[in-house]
């Protein structure tokens, strides 16, 4: 199994680099365990979702209304499933792979998600339990000053798998930016904007989304690698991002075991694996 990990691209603390660092070495560390790609995808983010030190599952960012919403989307062979705006999934990743094998639906947001969800033996939990103490005193600072968040808080979570027989599978998951507006959806379940995998190589993205959104940063690191190497592709890619004022991250792999990285925040927390060897850089 070869799999890379990121933890968001952002202005990430000194006094953050250690748990960052941790999150992103255990997290491939349990997707390294598993056999086929999908499952190692949807392992390593659940161990992202469950680490308060990142924006994803227990301990995203709130909303102005001070409620989560969380998206999430994993894809393999063309495919995908996604969801968007849950508040009540504790795992919004799992959600998005049972979605993934409905052949009747992409995509699912809000309460229809939810009940989705129930309907699939995924239960929802109190929206209270995701909510992490250190992001209701962010949030509450940031209504009390009434001015927006300090830049670069994208600390979204991602993967991507390559297996032993060549399967590709990437995802991602987020819980949005602070204090963003009700109902706002970034990049993050966009096939194409925040992942991406067909036959030939994967991609997860990481950072301000309207920008993502825009260039459909991990389908363009797909059409590059096409021309180019995977790390040359990564690293256009994000220069094409950067060319519209958009700032981020990208991680990727090939059906050869090639891993791709690439990003103009200060920092980027990620991981990766090289036999049963893992390195993490932040």
């Amino acid at each position: 199994m070869k799999i890379i990990v990121h933890g968001g691209a952002w202005a990430i603390p000194d006094d953050a680099v250690e748990d960052h660092l941790k999150g992103v070495t255990q997290a491939v560390k349990k997707g390294m365990k598993e056999k086929n790609a999908i499952d190692a995808v949807e392992k390593a983010i659940i161990t992202m979702e469950n680490d308060p030190a990142f924006d994803a599952g227990y301990g995203s960012f709130l909303n102005e209304d001070g409620k989560i919403e969380m998206d999430a989307i994993i894809a393999q062979n063309s495919c995908f499933g996604a969801v968007a705006g849950v508040s009540r999934i504790k795992n919004p990743i799992s959600l998005a792979k049972k979605i993934l094998y409905d052949e009747n639906v992409n995509f699912l947001i809000g309460r229809g998600a939810e009940r989705y969800a129930e309907k699939n033996n995924i239960s929802l939990c109190d929206e209270k339990e995701l909510i992490l103490e250190r992001e209701m005193k962010r949030w509450k600072k940031i209504k009390k000053e009434n001015k927006k968040p300090e830049d670069f808080f994208h600390s979204t979570v991602g993967a991507v798998a390559l297996d032993e027989k060549g399967n590709i599978a990437a995802g991602t998951s987020t819980g949005g930016t602070p204090n963003k507006i009700p109902g706002r959806v970034g990049d993050t379940p966009i096939f194409g904007a925040g992942c991406y995998a067909d036959s030939l190589i994967g991609a997860s993205a990481t950072g301000y989304g309207e920008h993502i959104m825009r260039v459909l940063l991990t389908r363009k690191v797909a059409e590059l690698y096409r021309e180019t190497d995977i790390k040359k592709a990564c690293r256009e890619a994000l220069a094409i991002l950067e060319s519209i004022g958009g700032y981020g991250g990208v991680i990727s792999v090939d059906r050869d075991g090639n891993f791709g990285y690439s990003f103009n925040t200060p920092r980027m927390a990620y991981a990766f694996n090289e036999g049963k060897e893992i390195k993490a850089f932040i």
